[in-house]
């Protein structure tokens, strides 16, 4: 078969947009367009597979093979040529179709007279939507414009399913963007949020995927790249105060900007017929395929920058993409790759739940989320491509799912989850002035987390004695620039105001690990968890320690403070800090500004070496708060990011529980007030059990008060510590069993 020529390629691209806008039924336009292709190539084979599932292609349209088997024929992801074709996201040309690895044959189709066989995938942006393929009696392979030519008649395809262009009867032809589909990701926090899709950052639909004049369309190219490089350009003369990291980002993107590769092959796009938008689009589809297959970590970030790079410039090519706040809906479920912690702060509690395809339970933006009590799923993987603005979304925090676009039964269940949820809250409300005591008479002081001016409403609403940990550190992470210590010293000011003269225990500032400031140079750590972090940080870098000490002094006023150093590993750096407060005391006396009327000097308990500290460290520090998070991470080894490992262990082991009575041993020996501030300290059955080892004082989200006063109220901790000793005599690996048993009988 002689090669096709340009204007072969765009007369068939235009072929195929005039016949799709024809009137038509979705089936009667993809038997069409098999025609088409088929009589345009010269080959005697063209068929149209479709996904009618995730895991499930079906035989929808073709020109040369058995009728009967529309429909008929379907293959699992992986089998048969095709499916690999669709599995690899690659396309597969051979001579010999039956010789190649994992060929299997279709009788119904008749195919065996075919023996030259070319599959490419139809995709748009990593979005798998099935495989084109050409077959021809002439046992050859196809050439290189032939294989390029028909994917880019595959990628119009794709952009025509993507508008609905083939919708009719049956599962493959539905339409994408309609099935019911359930994100199982990882829970950042808990809560149950009913709404409508809200992209933060919204795909781009390419309308026009057939360019009528080549010329126009790489001018509008050349046009769009110039303006895009300008982009760049600014953002990195902005950045002269970001980090190593973040201008390596921006000078990768400068690199792809100027890519005279990237550029060529989208111009060679266009001058097979496709428009500019569509030549962006289907070069981004085919660096994914390839860059998704990659096993190197360094491939798939760059990935990342790729596409942002393209989706900017298909914004500025198409001007779609700019939402606002005017086009919010209904109750929003914000949906995105990721997101920061002032973006998500901008939203604000409009949001009802938040999805992310990234992030980690301990990300700046599920520390705002829980601040905000809204919640959140991470780990949610391909849910930007799959979902919609304004589709309907159930967003289930507490087992980690996400349902887009729910069936009504799996709706029904939902709405009856929440409704017992809010019944419950109810009860919980009518519990909020009494004492979280049990029936033997011991009364546990249930405190809050938070770290934002908004959360402070909820020491009145949820019955919290005070605030047991007030994390510094989000004002920090949503700048660009290290706060004034005259911010910090109002707001800390507003806290202890909203207090109305409730504790609050401020706990220095914790980055490091997941939580990097922005105008901060990162260090490239092989374990940040147990690396430069924290106090560590705070030590190493005294002045900032002293400015938020002095602006910490300052907001007091006179009143009483209390402060409590984060990650505290030995005695040492914790008496080094303490000498710090004291010394910022001191030097604000010699300036007679006034000094807080008492000061209580603590330290976070995450490390389970502290707990063997010398006894010289229990009689100083003034109180001690066990990190639940963290300390639960490093005693198992297992690191709570990491969803292989991060359940494996269960907060009641033995041994876990043994460890902790030994704190609390040490700590009541010295008389040092002890509590327990964590993700444990919110669960019902866990803060019981803690309530019975001795932990008189538990630190939690607003929302967990009610349930574990509700529990408390109801349970004797005398009775149940005598039930944990017993299971620990019989030689339980866990106690949860019993104590689940326990709280059965009440």
């Amino acid at each position: 078969m002689p090669e096709r020529t340009e204007s072969d390629s765009r007369k068939l691209l235009r072929r195929l947009r005039d016949s799709l806008a024809t009137p038509g039924k979705g089936q009667e336009r993809l038997d069409q367009i098999t025609r088409l292709i088929a009589d345009s190539m010269g080959t005697e084979v063209c068929s149209i597979y479709l996904f009618r599932d995730a895991d499930t292609l079906e035989l929808s349209a073709t020109q040369g093979l058995k009728a009967g088997s529309v429909h008929h024929t379907r293959m699992r992801l992986g089998e048969g040529l095709v499916g690999r074709v669709a599995r690899t996201a690659q396309p597969v040309n051979t001579g010999n179709a039956p010789a190649e690895k994992g060929f299997r044959y279709m009788p119904e189709t008749g195919e065996e007279l075919y023996p030259s066989f070319l599959g490419v995938p139809i995709q748009r942006v990593g979005e798998r939507m099935g495989v084109l393929v050409v077959q021809s009696k002439v046992a050859r392979e196809f050439s290189e414009d032939e294989l390029y030519g028909l994917e880019v008649v595959a990628m119009v395809l794709a952009e025509m399913t993507e508008l609905g262009a083939f919708l009719g009867e049956g599962e493959a032809l539905g339409g994408t963007h309609r099935h019911p589909v359930m994100f199982h990701g990882t829970t950042a926090q808990e809560g149950t949020a009913e709404g409508r899709v809200w992209l933060h950052e919204p795909r781009v639909v390419v309308t026009n995927p057939v360019g009528d004049d080549p010329d126009a369309e790489r001018e509008r190219l050349t046009d769009a790249v110039e303006k895009l490089r300008k982009q760049v350009d600014q953002m990195l003369s902005e950045a002269v105060s970001l980090d190593k990291e973040h201008r390596q980002v921006l000078e990768t993107y400068k690199m792809f900007a100027h890519s005279r590769g990237w550029i060529r092959r989208m111009s060679e796009d266009i001058d097979l017929g496709l428009s500019a938008e569509a030549a962006v689009e289907k070069e981004q589809s085919t660096a994914r395929a390839r860059l998704e297959q990659s096993a190197d970590p360094y491939l798939r970030d760059r990935l990342h920058d790729l596409e942002d790079l393209s989706n900017r410039l298909l914004r500025i090519l198409t001007d779609q993409g700019h939402n606002t706040d005017l086009d919010l809906p209904e109750n929003p479920v914000l949906v995105a790759r990721n997101i920061g912690p002032a973006d998500l702060l901008d939203y604000g509690r409009r949001l009802k739940g938040v999805v992310l395809e990234e992030g980690s339970v301990g990300s700046h933006a599920a520390i705002v989320a829980r601040a905000l009590s809204i919640p959140l799923v991470i780990h949610a993987q391909r849910i930007t491509s799959e979902a919609m603005n304004g589709d309907p979304i159930l967003v289930d925090g507490d087992q980690g799912f996400a349902h887009l676009r729910p069936e009504d039964t799996v709706a029904a269940a939902f709405r009856d989850k929440m409704a017992m949820q809010a019944e419950a809250q109810e009860r919980y409300a009518s519990l909020r002035e009494l004492p979280a005591a049990a029936t033997c008479g011991t009364r546990i002081n249930l405190m809050m987390n938070a770290g934002l001016m908004a959360d402070l409403p909820s020491l009145e609403g949820s019955g919290a004695e005070g605030v047991g940990l007030f994390r510094t550190e989000l004002q920090f992470l949503i700048r660009s620039h290290v706060p004034r210590r005259g911010e910090l010293a109002k707001l800390y000011s507003r806290v202890m105001d909203a207090a109305h003269g409730r504790r609050v225990a401020f706990r220095t500032l914790d980055i490091g690990s997941d939580k990097v400031l922005p105008y901060m140079k990162p260090h490239d750590e092989p374990n940040p968890a147990m690396g430069w972090r924290a106090i560590r940080v705070g030590l190493d870098k005294p002045g900032m320690l002293r400015m938020q000490l002095q602006a910490l002094i300052r907001a007091a006023n006179g009143r009483p403070l209390t402060v409590m150093f984060p990650f505290i590993a030995c005695h040492k750096e914790f008496t080094t800090a303490r000498a710090f407060l004291t010394k910022e005391i001191a030097r604000e006396t010699l300036l007679g500004r006034p000094v807080p009327a008492s000061v209580e000097a603590g330290a976070m308990l995450e490390t389970p070496s502290l707990a063997f500290a010398p006894q010289a460290f229990f009689d100083d520090a003034d109180f001690i708060s066990i990190g639940g998070n963290d300390l639960k991470q490093f005693f198992f080894a297992a690191d709570r990011e990491n969803e292989r490992v991060r359940r494996r262990y269960d907060t009641l082991d033995v041994s876990f529980l043994t460890f902790l009575e030994q704190i609390v041993a040490r700590c009541a020996a010295s008389g040092t007030p002890l509590s327990f501030c964590g993700e444990d300290a919110g669960r019902p059955i866990e803060a019981l059990t803690f309530a019975a080892l001795g932990l008189t004082t538990l630190s939690m989200r607003p929302a967990s008060i009610g349930p574990v006063k509700s529990l408390i109220r109801r349970a004797n901790l005398t009775h149940l510590k005598a039930v944990i000793d017993e299971a620990r005599a019989k030689g339980a690996a866990s106690v949860r069993p019993a104590v689940v048993g326990y709280l059965a009988r009440l």
